[in-house]
């Protein structure tokens, strides 16, 4: 997936529109280090958009969520 960029926009910014989340601006940026040292970004730019790792629900202990049943 991919996100263009509007006039302003920021990494934070990004990750809201993107993943519902500012806190995700760290797997954007992960995914666009050709971009990396841009802090507003310019109309038009193009964006990778990695797909989220699942999340935990924290509900399980872990060695019971990551067990496979096979």
């Amino acid at each position: 997936m991919a996100y263009t960029t509007k006039s302003g926009d920021t990494w934070d910014v990004v990750a809201k529109q993107v993943y519902g989340s500012e806190y995700h601006a760290d797997i954007l940026m992960a995914a666009n280090p050709q971009q990396i040292d841009t802090f507003l970004f310019e109309a038009g730019v193009v964006l990778a958009t990695p797909v989220l790792e699942e999340e935990r629900d924290g509900l399980l202990p872990p060695w019971k969520y990551e067990a496979s049943y096979e």
